[in-house]
C-alpha cells in the first residue's frame, strides 16, 4: 500500500468559474447562477453591479438554486486579479474576438469572463487575456449574457468531462 502525499489533500478546483464583470441585469445574473449550480461551477461577480443581490428580479431568476452556488463578490477588477491562483487561465468572451470557444482547450478550474450586457468587456481587459467568441452567423449584435455564459460553460464542460 502506498502513502498519499500532501497533494492528495488539496481540494480539486471546481469544474469552471464563471466571471461577470460589472453585470447590469439582475435576471441575467440569476440565470447564470442557476447554470453554475447545475454545472457545479463557481460564480464570480465584479462590482459595480447594476442591481442589488436582494433584488426581486434576481431572486426570481435564481429561484432556490443560489444555495448550490459558490458565489464570490469582488469590489473591482484589481481585487479579482489579486485573488487568482498562480497559473490561472482567464478567457474573455467577446463578439470582437476571432477565436471560437470550441478551440480553447478548456481545463478544470478555468475562468470564463463576460462583460456587461450593454457594452461588453472593455478593450483594455480583452487585450490582456485570451479572447474567445461564440459563433453568431445570424443577425443581431450579440447573444443575451445568460445564454452566452450557458453556451460557453456547457462547451467547456463537454471538453473537460467528455459529455
Amino acid at each position: 500500500m502506498s502513502e498519499l502525499g500532501p497533494s492528495h489533500l488539496l481540494p480539486s478546483p471546481p469544474l469552471l468559474r464563471i466571471v461577470l464583470y460589472e453585470p447590469e441585469k439582475a435576471g441575467n445574473v440569476g440565470n447564470v447562477a442557476r447554470t453554475c449550480a447545475v454545472l457545479g461551477a463557481e460564480l464570480h461577480l465584479i462590482r459595480p453591479f447594476g442591481f442589488h443581490l436582494h433584488d426581486r428580479e434576481f431572486r426570481r431568476a435564481v429561484m432556490d438554486y443560489l444555495e448550490g452556488v459558490t458565489l464570490h463578490e469582488h469590489v473591482n477588477w484589481t481585487a479579482f486579479q489579486a485573488g487568482l491562483e498562480a497559473g490561472a487561465r482567464v478567457f474573455a468572451f467577446s463578439t470582437r474576438a476571432t477565436t471560437l470557444h470550441t478551440r480553447a482547450g478548456f481545463r478544470r478550474g478555468d475562468y470564463l469572463l463576460f462583460g456587461p450586457e450593454s457594452r461588453g468587456l472593455p478593450v483594455w481587459l480583452r487585450e490582456g487575456l485570451s479572447a474567445l467568441k461564440l459563433p453568431q452567423p445570424g443577425v443581431g449584435r450579440s447573444l443575451n449574457l445568460a445564454v452566452a455564459a450557458g453556451a460557453a460553460a456547457f462547451e467547456a464542460g463537454r471538453q473537460i468531462e467528455g459529455w
